[in-house]
């Protein structure tokens, strides 16, 4: 199947979605957003990351701020830097002379992450710069600012077939309109969206105990 551009969703929320529904839906569907340190300092990072300048090193050019777009997937965005590294047994560019090795690189600003949310992001960016500059990308990076780190990540058959059972996924709850129920997880002490959320509020818990909670978890 083959996506229209009127439908496309935000490729960066294949992020937000891996790591928990509601708050993709609240974000992209309801246009909720509430920022903390985290989400404000993720900005101010990305604000340097995204400058949408190119550099040359040696025979590396790294790109930055590139629109990509999938018709396959009906995801569009902007990848964070792409590298293209000259290379003799390399693949081909749309609109570039020679043979390169392409290297999408996706900036986070935190520490690497239990589960493949991230990884997931990048395969999903590596998909959709396939289609936007019609090449071959067979690894990415992940740079997490906290740690100083830099994670190779391939694009293999398996990730590429979770995103497109999760992008699938996607657009079905979005076509839905219904915004999935709230679901209570570790990771709902740290996420900026508690207060809207309310994960909760559903537990049995009276006002006053709901309240008690949400101040422990903070």
């Amino acid at each position: 199947m083959a996506y229209i551009e009127d439908d496309y969703l935000a490729l960066s929320g294949i992020q937000h979605f891996a790591f928990c529904r509601r708050q993709w839906a609240l974000i992209h569907m309801e246009a909720s957003w509430e920022d903390d340190s985290r989400t404000a300092s993720g900005k101010v990072f990305h604000s340097n990351v995204d400058s949408g300048h190119g550099t040359r090193r040696g025979t590396v050019f790294t790109a930055r701020g590139i629109a990509v777009s999938s018709s396959e997937l009906g995801l569009s965005g902007r990848c964070d830097a792409v590298e293209f590294e000259e290379d003799p047994s390399g693949v081909l560019v749309d609109g570039m002379e020679g043979l390169y090795r392409v290297t999408p690189v996706e900036y986070k600003v935190g520490r690497r992450k239990v589960g493949d949310w991230d990884r997931l992001q990048l395969c999903a960016e590596a998909m959709a710069l396939e289609e936007s500059l019609h090449t071959k990308v067979l690894s990415g990076a992940l740079f997490y600012g906290t740690e100083r780190r830099r994670e190779a990540v391939d694009i293999d058959g398996p990730l590429r077939d979770r995103v497109r059972t999760v992008a699938a996924e996607m657009h079905r709850i979005f076509d839905s309109r219904a915004v999935p129920a709230p679901e209570a997880i570790p990771a709902c002490r740290s996420c900026s969206l508690l207060n809207l959320c309310m994960p909760y509020a559903g537990s049995g818990l009276s006002v006053s105990d709901y309240m008690r909670h949400m101040e422990a978890e903070r």
